[in-house]
């Protein structure tokens, strides 16, 4: 059970999200379903309360001391950067964005890149979540297939 859990925590993490939780868990000898599951909801758990809050937040961060409001700048503009080619396609872009599994191309980047493009909290959720399952099911046959070569 505390294998399913640290998947699980570990997949809500930044950076790290259901692309590396999954490789962890199927290294770990876990079966490959409750392994993903306990993926995918983790890397899910943060994303409504990233849609939700981050905005209020980076305003006060851009209110707040001088370090405060330069890390806010950073990551405005670092979103901004990624943001650009999201914002011509919107939610197609967004889906397929969180779908790559490529590292800071999740859940995270994608609700960030979502609350600061003001884009629709329902439809940004829906697209994120759908592109966190392919990115999943795409980890899912990747760890499955290295491993079962490796080991």
């Amino acid at each position: 059970m505390w294998k399913y859990i640290s998947v699980f925590f570990m997949a809500c993490l930044p950076i790290i999200e259901l692309k590396g939780a999954i490789p962890y868990g199927i290294a770990n000898d876990l079966p490959l379903i409750p392994t993903f599951i306990a993926a995918y909801l983790g890397a899910a758990l943060p994303v409504p309360f990233i849609l939700l809050f981050l905005r209020p937040i980076m305003d006060w961060l851009k209110r707040s001391t001088k370090p405060f409001r330069k890390f806010a700048q950073w990551l405005e503009k670092r979103s901004e950067k990624k943001g650009s080619k999201i914002q011509k396609y919107e939610y197609p872009a967004l889906f397929v964005f969180v779908a790559i599994p490529l590292p800071t191309t999740g859940v995270w980047t994608g609700a960030l890149i979502a609350t600061l493009l003001g884009l629709d909290f329902k439809k940004s959720l829906a697209a994120i979540l759908l592109g966190n399952f392919i990115a999943g099911v795409i980890m899912l046959a990747f760890s499955e297939f290295f491993f079962g070569i490796v080991f």
